[in-house]
């Protein structure tokens, strides 16, 4: 296959460009008009439209095992590539939890020949399963998570000794939920004192404040530096947690960090319309923390985007403040959330990519994904610059059927996802393939 006259963003810029594809990888990149299609090959004629690698997003809950009344993970991963998402990693906090080799090994089991997307899960930690961590497959496996708060079903890691045991030994990345757990429990204590059980939406944010978000990345921070240890803090929300981290190349980092879609586009305003379908973990908080992490992904003291996708149904997020769970599909609409920011001037396409590919890829040493170079996979998305489309809940592939971004008008359409070459998605269709395979990683 071809796909001639696209814009093609590679790492070093975006460019006019033929593309051929042959057994599923890049063969080789020609300036426009260039190509020379042979018989049999097909040719797509792409008249400018944009060339992307596919998003690779480091944080995603797709619920399968036990929770899958939410989603599982063939319902989640047609609607990432419909959204532009060729690979994802999946969090371990299912039920049972994959917190040993044998219930890890069950995972991939479950996503092997199935999937449209590519895949890795990550290892899982309790308070008492370092020797099943030491276990893991560095190159076969993403990372290890750890909670250090948040309610997670029995992986909260709240034992000092365990996390300084753990960030000593284990070799690899460990990607972290930080909130202090303390500071929460004080905070819903107040705010029962004045709300009784009928907290609203809106005091998310002061329960689970930047006080508490800091704390905990503070303590992880303090504990990779003594410990040597290569950490990655998921899901910054606050303006306080960006004084942890340095900006610089990525190779030169051993404390890397992450935002989400979430806490880029809405902000603590957003509660009044949008109430508990963006009640989020951490919380969305003010309009001045959203622009500190805008400026921060920036500068480089963030490193990647990812979605955090973790849903609920919605008779679920309308109980009560206590009874209604944290979390919200994003994986659909998360390239065009980031590409619309693109028109209010304060990020590029190109930089758009580099935190949703490029990033990702290095970060975690993924196998030849991430860009588009010759010899990598052929997880490529074009994209639409010019075709407004409006988000409606027909239109939604998640098995919870519905999502905070419905009524919003994006201006870019992701008009067709290939991955490992071949096409799962076009023009609004999902196409029932599964040619999704499991990440490799080059590690040492």
């Amino acid at each position: 296959m071809w796909i001639n006259g696209a814009e093609v963003f590679r790492v070093q810029g975006r460019e006019k460009s033929d593309v051929q594809i042959i057994d599923g990888k890049i063969k080789s990149i020609v300036p426009w008009g260039q190509s020379c299609a042979e018989n049999g090959e097909e040719v797509i004629i792409a008249n400018g439209r944009w060339l992307m690698p596919g998003a690779i997003d480091d944080q995603v809950h797709f619920r399968e095992p036990g929770l899958t009344h939410k989603a599982d993970l063939l319902t989640e991963s047609r609607a990432a590539v419909a959204g532009g998402i060729t690979s994802f990693m999946e969090m371990p906090n299912t039920k049972p939890p994959a917190t040993t080799q044998a219930l890890l090994a069950e995972k991939y089991a479950l996503a092997e020949r199935r999937l449209p997307a590519n895949y890795s899960f990550f290892m899982g930690t309790s308070n008492d399963n370092l020797d099943e961590i030491l276990k893991t497959d560095l190159s076969q496996v993403c990372g290890l998570k750890i909670f250090m708060g948040s309610t997670t079903g029995g992986m909260l890691v709240d034992k000092d000794s365990i996390l300084r045991e753990v960030f000593r030994e284990f070799p690899g990345i460990i990607a972290l939920h930080c909130e202090s757990e303390d500071h929460i429990r004080r905070n819903i204590d107040l705010a029962r004192q004045r709300f009784g059980e009928q907290v609203p939406m809106d005091y998310h944010p002061i329960i689970r404040n930047a006080e508490a978000c800091y704390a905990s990345s503070a303590r992880a921070v303090e504990l990779a530096v003594q410990c040597n240890t290569r950490i990655h803090i998921l899901h910054i929300s606050s303006e306080k947690e960006l004084s942890l981290f340095q900006p610089g190349p990525l190779e030169n980092k051993r404390i890397t960090s992450e935002a989400c879609i979430h806490h880029l586009w809405f902000s603590q305003e957003d509660y009044k319309q949008k109430g508990s379908l963006i009640k989020w973990n951490p919380a969305v908080k003010s309009l001045q923390d959203r622009d500190a992490i805008r400026q921060a992904l920036l500068d480089g003291r963030i490193d990647v985007i990812a979605t955090d996708h973790a849903p609920h149904t919605l008779e679920e997020k309308r109980q009560s403040y206590f009874d209604c769970p944290s979390g919200a599909p994003m994986v659909q609409h998360s390239v065009q959330a980031m590409l619309e920011l693109t028109l209010q001037g304060w990020i590029s396409p190109e930089q758009v990519v580099d935190k949703m590919a490029h990033q990702v890829a290095r970060l975690f040493k993924i196998k030849n994904r991430g860009c588009i170079e010759t010899g990598f996979h052929a997880d490529l998305i074009l994209v639409d610059p010019n075709h407004p489309e409006t988000v409606t809940k027909e239109m939604l592939l998640y098995k919870c059927g519905w999502s905070p971004m419905e009524g919003q008008t994006f201006h870019h359409r992701i008009e067709t996802t290939w991955v490992n070459g071949v096409k799962v998605w076009d023009k609004g269709q999902v196409i029932e393939v599964a040619p999704g395979m499991r990440m490799e990683f080059e590690r040492v």
